[in-house]
């Protein structure tokens, strides 16, 4: 028995789409599947404006963009991350001043943002970590205080919620990620949520090369040109027709990944409860919308194990982010803070797999197998055998 980290879902109907889009006679961006994409989000969840990307790295971008990001501004946001969040805003000259993440989430800590605020902030990006949300109230209250933007990095929460309103909902921008290792698919793919309305127009704009060509299309102008900055953001339909099969399918696609959720939840808690590793705490004010499970192992080095223990069983298991401020890139021009959460969490943090064909039977596979390496362990600490 092999098992992948990760395994795509076709719903059924993506390559009938496509088909439909290819005999539409437009196969280029914002056609008949983009629109319905964007009405879909728009509707269910009561995004202001959507806007499809080619991916959430160019969402990201586009949000920076859109904040007008300049050299020597400074932007707050999570260490524990992946290098988009953070090269959205190098790339338009910004400082990066991260924050150390929760003891008991990866999400960043709320409780100690302010502290890293100066005259020169101009936003916070925030991480909803396996689709749980920031504590995004007293987040939004210091925006509000201080003057900031807040962006929300949703790439892993579709159809997630803080206290009932949707993540992607509550920041000025958001993105979204429709990679295929995420919930909802395209391949590659994004989306750029605009909640503030002062963004609407540009945004447009800038995902259109940095011309009006949007609202030429509406017949809101007569011609089109060179109006701003920008570039070719938008995907083609026939990204876009993938896309909708799936989002058709979002409720049973969702069902079946919370259930595995669950399911690992059940069969790792005694392994928990015998302290051999942690398991993932759902705040009272989040949801669960089944992205990924993850647990924390009690050092480096257990886990190294544990991955070739799997690995030889032939289940692949992964880590994920390493510290960002540890980067060879950026540690330079990290201020030199410890951020020992964030440490914890790339040392510690391992993703086990979850996709939507995973079968019961394979996840108490897993699970069994999770067990007996620990009991290998305990065997090797009764004798004194056991070392990092």
């Amino acid at each position: 028995m092999l098992i992948p980290f990760n395994k795509p879902y076709l719903s059924g109907k993506e390559t009938d789409y496509i088909r439909e889009a290819t005999l539409s006679g437009k196969i280029s961006g914002d056609g008949m599947f983009t629109k319905r994409c964007h009405q879909y989000f728009e509707q269910r969840y009561d995004f202001h404006k959507c806007l499809l990307t080619t991916s959430c790295t160019d969402a990201l971008e586009m949000a920076a963009i859109l904040l007008n990001i300049q050299p020597g501004d400074e932007v707050i946001m999570p260490s524990f991350t992946f290098v988009s969040t953070a090269n959205a805003f190098v790339l338009r000259g910004a400082r990066i001043v991260f924050a150390d993440s929760e003891a008991h989430t990866p999400n960043l800590d709320a409780c100690r943002l302010e502290s890293l605020i100066t005259v020169r902030t101009k936003a916070i990006v925030v991480v909803h970590y396996a689709g749980m949300a920031c504590d995004m109230d007293p987040i939004m209250a210091l925006a509000r205080k201080h003057g900031l933007y807040i962006v929300e990095d949703a790439a892993q929460a579709i159809d997630s919620f803080y206290k009932g309103r949707p993540l992607g909902s509550i920041g000025h921008l958001a993105a979204f990620s429709f990679h295929e290792t995420k919930n909802i698919i395209s391949g590659e793919g994004g989306m750029l949520v605009i909640n503030d309305a002062q963004f609407d127009q540009r945004a447009e704009i800038i995902r259109e090369k940095g011309t009006n060509r949007s609202a030429f299309f509406r017949g809101e102008v007569d011609k089109y040109g060179w109006v701003d900055i920008g570039s070719s953001f938008l995907p083609s339909e026939i990204i876009a027709a993938f896309l909708f099969a799936q989002l058709e399918n979002l409720d049973r696609i969702q069902q079946r990944r919370k259930a595995i959720w669950q399911q690992y939840d059940a069969g790792l808690g005694k392994l928990a409860q015998q302290g051999w590793l942690s398991l993932p705490q759902v705040p009272a004010y989040a949801t669960n919308n089944g992205h990924l499970y993850y647990v924390v192992c009690r050092n480096l080095s257990e886990r190294a194990r544990l991955i070739e223990y799997m690995r030889e069983a032939g289940i692949l298991t992964v880590f994920h982010y390493l510290s960002l401020h540890q980067s060879s890139f950026y540690a330079q021009q990290h201020d030199g803070r410890s951020l020992p959460h964030s440490d914890h969490y790339s040392d510690c943090l391992l993703r086990l797999p979850l996709y939507y064909e995973l079968e019961d039977g394979q996840v108490q596979w897993i699970v069994d197998k999770m067990e007996q390496f620990f009991q290998t362990i305990q065997r090797l600490e009764v004798i004194g055998l056991n070392k990092e």
